[in-house]
């Protein structure tokens, strides 16, 4: 059932979205390096390693350069309509060809590189790779601003990923996958544009029950401050949800 919502939803979402698809594509045509399409390896389900897609919103060579695979918090590697892209997520659309192809699903586990999925503990490892990856999924909600958290931690930044956002990021996709089901993959899509919408905004809180707390100082003092007190468009149906 959930493979043919996948693939209903990608089709229609990619034949609704093909203008503004194909505007972004001669605008970074036109501009930037010309590329249109950014392909990383990331790994799927079983370990699986597949081709993500993404719109190019940074230089070329840009893993090969200072920083690596991770974006910093006004990383200069990032191209000029890059940051509007990213800013919108817009950036992330082509993956509806990923999951359309079945290598990912709408909802689950966010699709990680080689070198990042390593940083997650074996226990977590296991349980990850038996579902699809996710376009969206808890850890994309909370870590909506992952450059922001970085950008705060008194560590190297390499390390403060290394050892405070990876380990906490494996526990809220575990926490995903032993909770999946039809009622929490809905609350997530809403939630996904919720904090489109309201990036700021952690109201997430209300209806995410029984998150695992962070260990980490940093993350504890992000998660907190972070929460803005606005109202959310979540039907009230979903206010008695418990996961």
């Amino acid at each position: 059932m959930k493979r043919i919502l996948d693939i209903v939803f990608s089709v229609t979402a990619l034949i609704v979205l093909s203008p503004l698809l194909l505007l972004v594509a001669v605008v970074l045509r036109v501009t930037g390096e010309g590329c249109v399409l950014y392909r990383q390896e990331r790994v799927g389900r079983g370990g699986r390693i597949f081709r993500l897609y993404k719109f190019a919103t940074m230089l070329k060579d840009s893993p090969n350069l200072s920083g690596g695979l991770l974006t910093r918090k006004d990383d200069p590697r990032i191209l000029p309509v890059g940051r509007i892209l990213r800013a919108t997520k817009i950036n992330e659309l082509p993956q509806l060809l990923n999951v359309l192809l079945g290598d990912m699903t709408l909802i689950g586990p966010r699709p990680q590189a080689r070198a990042h999925f390593e940083l997650f503990p074996a226990h977590v490892k296991r349980e990850i790779i038996k579902v699809r990856p996710g376009l969206s999924g808890v850890g994309s909600i909370i870590f909506r601003s992952e450059d922001a958290v970085m950008a705060r931690c008194a560590k190297d930044q390499d390390r403060c990923y290394e050892e405070d956002i990876a380990p906490y990021k494996g526990e809220l996709e575990l926490w995903y996958v032993r909770r999946q089901s039809f009622a929490l993959d809905l609350l997530l899509m809403l939630l996904t544009i919720w904090v489109v919408v309201f990036p700021a905004s952690r109201r997430y809180a209300r209806f995410l029950r029984n998150l695992p707390r962070p260990s980490s100082p940093i993350l504890s003092t992000h998660l907190a401050l972070s929460v803005v007190l606005i109202g959310c468009c979540v039907p009230g149906l979903l206010l008695s949800l418990r996961f």
